[in-house]
């Protein structure tokens, strides 16, 4: 065999395992879509992009969003995108709840159109004293959704560490259920990741 024929039959050798790798994993990956539409879940959601920056400014107000770090243009359009995932896949939640900052509320209003506030999903970055509260109380919620429903949780980061043990992107979704009782990582267990393309 010649040098270049046999480069080629190398290539085409990797190239043929290499496809037959990524189609293994992606038959592999859950599919969010079907997981929630089976329901007794709830898709934990990251608000998505935000302007630069980490926490808010000093002094901010839940109730005035100029005050606080908010969704970039960029942000905006990933939040309809969101909500076209759910379209395109046929998804209804059952319940929209999110936390008060502003990037939750417009990213829950731009993917889903309405909303409902709940304080448990409201960040705690800046003062740890509630989290022990706030995750008890999800855990309770999440414990109530019934099989054939899901409801969408859209709040940050730490809310969501918190409940799983694992740190989301900014607009990616966590499809979980209670873990099994004895579990020791985190209370709910990750059924699926998504971030909606």
């Amino acid at each position: 065999m010649k040098p270049l024929s046999r480069r080629r039959a190398l290539q085409a050798a990797l190239a043929a395992s290499a496809a037959h790798t990524f189609g293994s994993l992606a038959q592999s990956r859950p599919d969010a879509a079907r997981l929630l539409r089976e329901g007794g879940s709830v898709l934990l959601l990251r608000h998505a992009q935000t302007e630069a920056g980490m926490g808010d400014p000093p002094d901010f107000q839940l109730g005035q969003c100029r005050t606080q770090r908010n969704l970039s243009d960029a942000g905006r359009a990933q939040a309809m995108r969101i909500g076209q995932w759910f379209a395109a896949h046929k998804l209804s939640a059952s319940s929209v709840q999110s936390s008060a900052w502003c990037r939750c509320t417009d990213t829950a209003t731009l993917a889903f159109g309405s909303y409902a506030l709940l304080p448990a999903l409201n960040s705690f970055f800046d003062s740890r004293g509630s989290q022990a509260a706030q995750t008890q109380a999800l855990l309770e919620r999440l414990s109530s959704v019934r099989s054939g429903q899901f409801e969408v949780w859209v709040t940050h980061q730490v809310n969501i560490s918190a409940v799983t043990g694992e740190g989301p992107a900014v607009g990616e979704g966590f499809v979980v259920k209670l873990a099994d009782a004895g579990s020791q990582l985190a209370p709910a267990r990750i059924l699926a990741r998504t971030r909606f393309i």
